[in-house]
């Protein structure tokens, strides 16, 4: 009997590995398709300007910091539609991408590779994100997938903060706009806190690891969930808008909002010190922006004499993460996962600020 049971197991096995097989390599083909249309194409546009104009536009907050002392709902209005007409194309690609995690990849492949709270996953999820390039908010809901999928804490943060904060295209962007020196600042705290608050963070985790044994058993059968791929994908799909996509407009409508009291005019004219460091670390944090966004800001902001401190620490805590992205992947972590990274994001900002202060 065990050995019939043993030979079924094997048939069904095999039956399906070229489902498995193809299923992955669909996803591989969507997701490049993908972020060719998004991200490659539109970046390599980007990178010529940054070439020769020394400039990617003017700043999404806008090119005087002083056009408001209050905040309105136009000035709520204003970012959002510039915020969303931004992103959107991706924004709709980080939630397709987050859903076929779901239903296209093998559970055991990912087990295996990301399902352990060690630095080797930590590694790989991270190395994993450079092709991406996506920003915290876009980026939210292929890590709520890849949760979803069991993949370990420290692994699906690794590839979530990756995306924005080592994002190869932006680290080009900023050599040819602010400067080699920004860049380097940026890329040091970018690998901290993408490798190393990521694996950090499986201390914080219920479950900080997953047996030697069922790792080895999902390997051996490194298969798709059943059932119809349509409703496997809606069902998917359906529950990832309902889930992050209210709270994502809601809060990008009230920092836009805000963003006159989290910027304000005085902070950027006083240039260095320490208060204004933390201050804007803390404002960074919080404020939600597009990709690269953060290079234009800093240049406006530095153009009405802000110092390169409060700038070190923009640098870091802009793209990083935000309100709207942290709630987004809210329910995907325990609680003190996320003060973990947040906190760390400020931490890590003031001291990307202070070395900014003293090196640059």
């Amino acid at each position: 009997m065990t050995h019939t049971s043993s030979a079924s197991n094997s048939s069904v096995q095999s039956h399906r590995s070229p489902r498995v097989i193809v299923l992955a390599i669909l996803f591989v083909i969507i997701a490049a398709a993908g972020l060719s249309y998004v991200k490659w194409w539109p970046y390599y546009g980007k990178a010529l300007k940054a070439i020769t104009d020394h400039t990617l536009g003017s700043s999404i907050l806008g090119g005087n910091v002083d056009t408001s002392s209050a905040p309105s709902w136009i000035l709520a209005w204003d970012y959002a539609v510039a915020y969303f007409k931004a992103v959107w194309k991706a924004a709709v690609l980080g939630v397709l991408l987050g859903s076929l995690v779901q239903v296209l990849l093998p559970s055991g492949w990912l087990l295996k590779v990301l399902g352990k709270a060690n630095f080797k996953s930590t590694a790989l999820a991270g190395i994993a994100s450079l092709p991406a390039m996506m920003c915290t908010c876009c980026a939210a809901p292929l890590a709520v997938g890849l949760r979803k999928k069991n993949v370990s804490v420290g692994a699906s943060l690794a590839f979530w903060l990756g995306n924005p904060t080592i994002n190869p295209a932006t680290l080009i962007f900023m050599t040819f706009v602010l400067s080699w020196k920004f860049t380097m600042l940026r890329l040091v705290f970018g690998i901290l806190l993408t490798f190393g608050v990521s694996y950090f963070a499986n201390r914080f985790a219920d479950k900080s690891d997953i047996p030697d044994e069922v790792l080895a058993a999902a390997a051996e059968t490194d298969t798709v969930e059943n059932g119809p791929f349509l409703t496997r994908w809606i069902k998917s799909i359906w529950s990832m808008l309902l889930s992050i996509v209210p709270a994502y407009i809601i809060f990008v409508l009230i920092l836009g909002a805000l963003r006159v009291w989290l910027f304000p005019a005085a902070g950027i004219a006083e240039g260095n010190n320490l208060l204004v460091i933390i201050g804007f670390a803390i404002a960074g944090m919080l404020f939600v922006i597009p990709t690269a966004a953060e290079i234009p800001i800093i240049q406006t902001f530095m153009s009405f004499g802000l110092g390169a401190g409060p700038a070190g620490a923009l640098l870091l805590t802009l793209p990083a993460v935000s309100l709207p992205s942290l709630l987004m992947i809210a329910r995907s972590y325990p609680r003190r996962v996320i003060l973990f990274v947040a906190s760390s994001v400020v931490v890590l900002g003031i001291l990307s600020g202070i070395a900014g202060m003293l090196f640059l």
